[in-house]
């Protein structure tokens, strides 16, 4: 049992409050990825999570126990870096090894570790070879098989696939949420990508300003973000934000968005019904919206500024009354 509980952690550097009353779970074998902008707390909390920087103030529990001032080797945690921090005078075997030996295993032991985890992340062959012999994805999966070698509670990543290519990214994301499903640790993993969080967490936390903004799947945070700083911060191009005012008439809700009229369904009107008069701001997806080059009923005309095209999609910039949006069309 490996879950993880954060329980109102508050980290400072003077007065700068860097994680802010945090609370959060991390379930048993789960990957939750901590996500947000450069300085919202993230790498913070994470290294307070590793024992690397105590928490000023609340309680972080490990499997049961209470580790919150427990220094790192305590913790019974693994951490993969942003650097690898692997050793150039090592070779691979060594290297993998190395936290093995610390902890003065029997070197049957270690070499069947070691064995298992290469041949898991496809480096069996590279065991002789020396980190200037590698490249940068198998240098991250060296650092990312001394990790798991440990075969600890739960393993810490702080961004591991920032340095390599897009090509690299996309190989390795897909390469460790495999790997990571079959050994069924628990996992924290830090990044301002979205794309990773997305694809590989099972939650989401998203950060800002030392905070949790939204902790749930990546198909909620996604569709059904907890404010506008998250609905602008995930997607790619971000959600669209329309100013409109909630119009009911004969019955039925609607919102005006100038002169013209959206009709909503009925879960958006049972939502809005009693918000007659009042403006309200509207979040739209860009691929949520169609395009037409006649008038179609209840469409919005609007004047295309830039269209940039994308391969499988083309996305437009168009301007509908004083909002300038974005709109994600097929080829045709």
């Amino acid at each position: 049992m490996a879950e993880i509980r954060i329980e109102h952690v508050t980290k400072r550097f003077g007065d700068l409050v860097a994680v802010n009353d945090v609370t959060l779970t991390v379930e048993d074998q789960e990957f939750v990825v901590l996500l947000g902008p450069s300085g919202c707390g993230k790498t913070t909390l994470l290294r307070a999570i590793a024992g690397l920087g105590m928490a000023d103030a609340g309680r972080i529990i490990i499997g049961g126990r209470d580790v919150t001032y427990l220094p790192p080797r305590e913790r019974n945690i693994s951490m993969v870096f942003q650097s690898y921090a692997i050793f150039p005078h090592m070779n691979v075997y060594d290297n993998i090894a190395f936290g093995l030996k610390m902890h003065g295993m029997d070197k049957t032991e270690i070499d069947r570790r070691v064995r298992q985890s290469a041949e898991m992340l496809h480096i069996d062959e590279l065991l002789d070879r020396y980190p200037n012999q590698l490249s940068g994805g198998q240098r991250q999966r060296v650092a990312v098989a001394r990790a798991i070698t440990m075969q600890s509670q739960v393993l810490l990543m702080d961004e591991p696939l920032s340095n390599l290519d897009a090509l690299l990214r996309l190989e390795m994301r897909a390469e460790l949420k495999r790997l990571l499903g079959d050994i069924g640790v628990t996992t924290v993993y830090v990044t301002h990508d979205q794309i990773e969080a997305l694809s590989m967490g099972d939650r989401i936390a998203v950060m800002r300003d030392g905070t949790i903004q939204q902790y749930d799947r990546p198909t909620v945070v996604y569709d059904r973000p907890a404010n506008r700083f998250v609905g602008g911060f995930i997607g790619n191009p971000p959600m669209n934000f329309i100013q409109g005012q909630v119009q009911r008439e004969d019955g039925r809700v609607a919102v005006c968005i100038g002169d013209f009229k959206l009709a909503l369904d009925a879960t958006a009107q049972s939502l809005l019904g009693n918000y007659d008069g009042k403006p309200i701001l509207m979040g739209i997806r860009a691929e949520n919206m169609e395009v037409s080059a006649q008038p179609v009923a209840d469409g919005l005309r609007v004047q295309v500024l830039v269209a940039e095209p994308l391969g499988s999609q083309n996305l437009l910039t168009v301007r509908m009354g004083e909002d300038t949006i974005k709109v994600s069309t097929h080829p045709s």
